[in-house]
């Protein structure tokens, strides 16, 4: 009887659960802008839509060399970096740069 119960209760929410309320949330996943993180040349990185984030560089260590407010929807930040390898983070996007003097 407790089966025939589950059964009908899965049954009922696959009717009354209403489809468009599953588009809308996909719809709206896509709307999300992610940051658009670009070597310009050398340690210097564009970013694009991001403003009113932070953008964190580590070293290949994981240490945190530098913190930047990004401030604009279109920002160009020269670093300063030494010569090696890093990891730029702004939002959820995680991008690699690599400084060759």
């Amino acid at each position: 009887m407790r089966y025939l119960y589950t059964i009908l209760l899965v049954l009922a929410m696959g009717v009354v659960m209403p489809q468009d309320v599953m588009a809308s949330a996909n719809i709206a996943a896509e709307n999300i802008r992610q940051p658009k993180i670009t070597v310009v040349k050398e340690s210097t990185v564009r970013v694009v839509d991001a403003e009113g984030e932070t953008m964190y560089v580590y070293d290949v260590a994981g240490v945190a060399v530098q913190t930047v407010y990004v401030d604009s929807p279109d920002k160009i930040v020269n670093l300063g970096l030494h010569k090696g390898c890093y990891i730029v983070k702004v939002g959820k996007t995680v991008r690699k740069i690599h400084v060759t003097k």
